[in-house]
C-alpha cells in the first residue's frame, strides 16, 4: 500500500504548567539588559550600525561595539508581533504560532547519511536532502521543514539549492537558513515566486530563515545583512544562539542564558528598528564542551532548565523555538539515543514554546539515517499522548458495562469493548507483530522498513512545472553570480 500522508500533529498539553515565576525570572532578564548597555554586543555591518546610530544606541566611534540603552530595547522590541503566520506552500499546513500549539521541526544541517540504497556512510548532497525532504511531507510529526542535511555538493549556493529541494518536495513552511545579503535577495525572490507575489509573501510568508548569532556578543556581516533583506520583505526570521558553557559562555547556565538572550535582543532590537512590526522569534540552544576532551555535548547527565530559554525570550515578548530532542549518540536504535531524545521531547508540550527543533540526526546533529528518523518519530507521538487527557463522559466511565460484568467477570462479549477496542491500544514501533503472530519484530527493523516504503513509494505534492523552471532559473544566476 502506498504510504499516506499524515495529517499534521503539533504539540499541545491539556495540563497547566508554569515552571518559573516572573520574580525568578526578573533576574536573568535585568542581566541581559544590563549586559547589552554596560558591555555592548558588535555588529559587523555598516548597515547595521547606521541604523542603530540614527536610533539613538551608543556606537563606539571606529569600531562595531554598540551599548544599547534599556528605552531603547524595550521600545523597540514592543513593535515586534507576539504572534504570527507561518505559510504553507498549499495553505493547508498553515502554521498559526498564536494558536498554542508547539509545531516541530527535525534537526538541521546534518553533513553526513547513511545512503538508504547502499548502506554507504558519506558526505551528504542534494538529492539526499530531496529524499529527506519526502520523508518530512509524509510524517504528521514534523510541522514545518528544515534542511536536515545540508547539500554539501553545492558550494557557496548551496543555501539556496537546499530551499529549492524544499519547495519541490513539501507543501510544508520552509525555513531555510540561509546567510548573507545577496543571497537572501535571491532566496526572496524564490519565496516571492511560490507566494504568488509580494503582497502574497507579507501575508502569508512560505518562508522563514534561521540565522545563528556568534557567541560571545558578536551578529556578524552575513547573518544581519541577510535578516535585514528578510525583514524588509516580510519573511520571519528566527535568531538562534548557541552558547557553549566554558567556551563561548560563561561555564554557569544562567552566564550562558544572559549571553545568548542578549545575542537574540539584539539582533531582534536592530530588526524591529529597520522595519517595525516584522516578525522575529528567538533561540538559544546551550552546549556544553567536555573540559576533558573537547567534544560538543548536547545532553549531559545534569541538563536542568531547557525550558528556561522560552520563558527568558517569552519575556521580552518574543516567540520562541525550543531545543528539544537530538541526540549525541553515534547510531541510531541505541539506549543512549532513545534516552536522550525521549527525555528532552517529554518537556516539549509543556514548555510553551511555539516552534521547536529537533528530530531526526544522530551523532550530534551530524549524521542523517532513514530508519532514525521514524524511531524519533515514534518517540514523538508518545510524548504529544502523555499529556492529552482522558475523556471522561458517560460512555467512557463506563459504569453501566462495568455494572452487567460484575465482579469476577470479563468484558470481551460486551458491546461496548467492541466499540473501543480497536482504539485502546495505538501500537508503537515497538509492536508491530511478526508474520507468525506470535512476537514483537524489532523496532529498528520495522523503522527501516517503514522509512524505506516512504522513499521508494510516497510522492508529495508537486510544485507547478512552470514554478520548477523559474526557481532553477534564480538558483542558477545565482550560480553563475556567485560560483561563476
Amino acid at each position: 500500500m502506498t504510504p499516506q500522508r499524515q495529517a499534521i500533529a503539533p504539540l499541545r498539553s491539556d495540563f497547566t504548567v508554569r515552571f518559573h515565576s516572573e520574580a525568578q525570572i526578573e533576574p536573568l532578564r535585568e542581566a541581559t539588559l544590563a549586559l547589552l548597555k554596560r558591555t555592548g554586543v558588535k555588529y559587523r555591518s555598516a548597515k547595521a550600525l547606521a541604523i542603530l546610530k540614527k536610533a539613538g544606541a551608543k556606537v563606539d566611534e571606529g569600531s562595531d561595539l554598540v551599548r544599547l540603552p534599556r528605552r531603547l530595547v524595550e521600545e523597540t522590541l514592543a513593535l515586534a508581533p507576539r504572534s504570527f503566520v507561518l505559510g504553507s506552500r498549499d495553505g493547508a499546513g498553515d502554521l498559526d504560532l498564536g494558536s498554542g500549539f508547539t509545531y516541530g521541526a527535525t534537526d538541521g544541517c546534518g553533513v553526513e547519511v547513511v545512503d538508504w540504497r547502499t548502506g554507504e556512510r558519506r558526505s551528504s548532497t542534494k538529492a539526499d536532502l530531496a529524499d529527506v525532504t519526502r520523508m518530512q511531507d509524509c510524517l504528521g510529526s514534523i510541522s514545518f521543514w528544515w534542511p536536515t542535511v545540508s547539500a554539501g555538493d553545492c558550494g557557496r549556493t548551496a543555501q539556496l539549492h537546499e530551499i529549492e529541494a524544499g519547495w519541490n518536495n513539501t507543501t510544508k513552511h520552509l525555513m531555510g537558513m540561509v546567510q548573507g545579503e545577496t543571497l537572501a535577495r535571491h532566496a526572496v525572490e524564490m519565496a516571492t515566486l511560490v507566494a504568488g507575489g509580494a503582497e502574497g509573501l507579507r501575508r502569508r510568508p512560505v518562508m522563514s530563515d534561521l540565522i545563528g548569532t556568534v557567541s560571545p556578543l558578536v551578529n556578524d556581516k552575513d547573518g544581519i545583512e541577510a535578516g535585514l533583506v528578510f525583514a524588509a520583505a516580510g519573511v520571519p526570521v528566527c535568531y538562534v544562539s548557541m552558547p557553549n558553557l566554558g567556551t563561548t559562555a560563561p561555564a554557569t547556565k544562567a552566564g550562558a542564558f544572559v549571553v545568548g538572550a542578549a545575542e537574540i535582543v539584539s539582533a531582534a532590537v536592530l530588526h524591529e528598528l529597520a522595519a517595525p512590526g516584522a516578525p522575529v522569534w528567538g533561540s538559544i540552544m546551550q552546549i556544553y564542551a567536555d573540559p576533558r576532551t573537547a567534544l560538543t555535548m548536547t545532553t549531559p547527565l545534569d541538563d536542568r532548565c531547557r525550558f528556561l530559554a522560552t520563558e527568558l525570550l517569552h519575556s521580552f515578548g518574543l516567540p520562541a523555538l525550543g531545543a528539544f530532542g537530538g541526540t549525541d549518540a553515534e547510531l541510531p536504535g541505541t539506549w543512549q539515543a532513545g534516552v536522550e531524545t525521549m527525555l528532552q521531547l517529554l518537556q516539549a508540550p509543556l514548555d510553551g514554546c511555539e516552534t521547536y527543533t529537533g528530530i531526526g540526526l544522530t551523532n550530534t546533529y551530524n549524521l542523517f539515517t532513514p530508519e532514525n528518523l521514524v524511531l524519533d518519530d515514534d518517540l514523538y507521538h508518545r510524548a504529544r499522548h502523555a499529556f492529552l487527557d482522558i475523556s471522561m463522559d458517560e460512555e467512557s466511565l463506563a459504569l453501566e458495562v462495568i455494572d452487567a460484568v460484575g465482579p469476577g467477570g470479563h468484558f470481551l462479549a460486551q458491546p461496548h469493548t467492541r466499540r473501543h477496542m480497536r482504539d485502546a491500544v495505538v501500537r508503537a514501533v515497538t509492536q508491530e507483530i511478526d508474520a507468525g503472530g506470535q512476537r514483537y519484530r524489532d523496532a529498528v527493523e520495522v523503522a527501516r522498513e517503514r522509512a524505506l516504503d516512504i522513499l521508494r513509494h510516497y510522492e508529495p505534492e508537486p510544485l507547478d512545472e512552470g514554478a520548477r523552471r523559474e526557481l532553477r532559473r534564480i538558483v542558477g544566476d545565482a550560480d553563475r553570480e556567485l560560483r561563476g
